[in-house]
């Protein structure tokens, strides 16, 4: 009997970037300016877009997922402290 083994799956982590505009370890404000910018882009470019994706991999690397709930619960309902508009 010949038994296939599977070979496993290689999983690629990601984390976000440095980046100069947010020096300190405190990394709460680099969270909510990708989300900005994130939306922004999507707004401006479409969804499709790949260099909006990355802001998206960056907020999802950085915010905890319960900050994106309420980011989202936010923009939905119009309170969304920030315009989101290109």
């Amino acid at each position: 009997m010949s038994e296939q083994v599977e070979a496993p799956r290689t999983i690629k982590f990601q984390t976000a970037g440095f980046d100069a505009r947010f020096p300190n370890t405190n990394q709460s404000k680099h969270c909510f300016q990708n989300y900005i910018d994130y939306h922004k882009c999507i707004t401006a470019k479409g969804e499709d877009f790949k260099p909006c994706k990355q802001f998206k991999r960056a907020y999802n690397s950085l915010c905890p997922n319960e900050w994106v709930t309420r980011f989202d619960e936010q923009r939905e309902a119009g309170a969304f402290p920030t315009s989101l508009e290109p």
